[in-house]
């Protein structure tokens, strides 16, 4: 069952009523559910599909193609396979020109970026196909789709080439957010607690694939259990899996994602750098370009960029979790993560995994706040004094500074971190220079307990209910 999507769907459909051929990219990291969405949104209804090999070479990928060309025509087949990507696209075309409807002739290739290596000449040819036949007719959809983001974003999006703003839709696909991920599990018949709901998040992310793996009848820890701990687990393995499929050689990938896990309220690239023990070159910033448009890390820019340089920063929930728990715990089997419940390492991660959803659920925040119509910028400020990590700045001279606490009851703010909050606006202001009013949000698992504290000091206080709402 297809759950949410509903803009990427829309697009989808459109596609099939528009007056011109339309050329349709699809991207996201491995396990988002892209190809679902296509074949969900389509219903199977291809002309032709085509899905690259992993790892094949160029003859294993023609082969590929002809063998899915003789399922869908009988045109070709005592003929052998093409030799080359010309001779393949011949050949689609003189399948394309056999057909005499006029409906829209649905074309999909997925993942893309393995049938494109630098020696076949593939990406070439396809540009050629696109350009001097699917152009010249108005009954052609083209969909490509590929989990290699960073090569979907330079060599089709950013193509200086004959794909050259030739694209007509870009689908990059995201995780699920909170509220597509309850709907997801209630289609499935599972019926969690809010609460619950974002301790699983925390732990394996919004991935479509991963959710699908929770079983109905069993709490969160008994899934977490099974599926990161247990021997043979589905996600056990799945980190080492993902970087080698998705990167050729993951290993400075690998040692990115390591350290940032360290330092889960950023680093600059200066400070990754140094930490990795790596230079500014070339290929270190395809490294981060790779990673941020995969979904893997983030970059996040200081309050009107008093700090000029960014920060980047680990928010894939899974790799996270994997990082702080999996990897030095797996295969201990059942009750492993109830063990970490009442650590001190557990209430740190869930710290950081809170504040990680927060900043990706911004839409809701603002909604809640009732500024869904206000423009805003929101960004964070470090220094070696504090941390802010969430700043709302409004266009109706309001800026919310926002605290963010993953409780499993209601928080109280005692005395000293009164004077802490306080220290924090004031520093805030000093330091930005700000003329605008600058008030204190909380956003809490379950709000705050109301003492004189709370009261002297506190603008808005939110829920986590709110990070669930469409």
């Amino acid at each position: 069952m297809l759950v949410g999507r509903e803009k990427e769907i829309t697009t989808l459909k459109s596609c099939l009523t528009s007056d011109k051929s339309e050329l349709i990219i699809t991207y996201g990291r491995r396990r988002i559910g892209k190809t679902f969405l296509i074949r969900e949104a389509y219903k199977n209804k291809f002309t032709f599909e085509m899905t690259g090999l992993y790892k094949g070479d160029t003859k294993d990928q023609l082969t590929n193609f002809k063998q899915q060309l003789d399922k869908t025509t009988k045109l070709f087949n005592n003929e052998k396979a093409p030799q080359n990507w010309n001779e393949a696209f011949i050949q689609l075309e003189k399948y394309l020109d056999k057909i005499k409807s006029k409906e829209k002739k649905i074309i999909f290739i997925d993942e893309f970026p393995w049938i494109a290596s630098p020696r076949s000449k593939f990406l070439m040819w396809f540009e050629h196909f696109w350009n001097s036949y699917c152009t010249k007719r108005n009954d052609i959809v083209l969909i490509i789709c590929g989990s290699a983001a960073s090569y979907m974003v330079k060599n089709i999006l950013q193509n200086k080439g004959g794909l050259h703003n030739r694209t007509t839709q870009k689908i990059k696909l995201e995780a699920f957010t909170l509220f597509e991920t309850k709907s997801f599990l209630a289609s499935k018949k599972i019926h969690l607690e809010h609460y619950d709901i974002l301790q699983l998040y925390m732990a394996i992310g919004g991935i479509p694939h991963y959710l699908d793996k929770i079983r109905k009848g069993e709490s969160v820890t008994q899934n977490i259990d099974r599926l990161c701990f247990e021997q043979d687990g589905e996600l056990v393995n799945e980190f080492h899996e993902v970087f080698s499929s998705l990167f050729e050689d993951s290993k400075t990938h690998i040692e990115v994602i390591k350290t940032l896990a360290n330092h889960p309220n950023g680093l600059t690239k200066t400070q990754l750098l140094k930490k990795c023990n790596l230079h500014h070159s070339g290929y270190t910033s395809k490294v981060f370009n790779e990673l941020i448009e995969s979904g893997f890390i983030s970059q996040f820019y200081s309050f009107r960029k008093i700090e000029r340089e960014a920060t980047l920063r680990l928010t894939d929930e899974y790799c996270l979790f994997y990082m702080k728990f999996i990897q030095k715990h797996k295969n201990q089997g059942k009750g492993t993560w109830q063990q970490f419940a009442n650590k001190q390492s557990y209430k740190i991660w869930s710290g950081y995994s809170f504040e990680n959803i927060c900043l990706k659920h911004i839409l809701p925040i603002k909604k809640e706040l009732g500024i869904a119509n206000v423009y805003t910028t929101h960004s964070s400020l470090s220094d070696s004094e504090y941390q802010i990590d969430l700043i709302i700045e409004r266009d109706d001279n309001r800026i919310n500074l926002c605290e963010l606490k993953f409780y499993s009851t209601p928080f109280s703010i005692d005395s000293n971190y009164l004077t802490e909050l306080r220290n924090k606006i004031n520093h805030f202001k000093e330091k930005s220079k700000t003329k605008k009013g600058v008030y204190l949000t909380m956003i809490t698992t379950y709000g705050i307990k109301t003492n004189p504290q709370s009261l002297s000091i506190v603008e808005n206080s939110l829920t986590a209910e709110c990070l669930f709402k469409n």
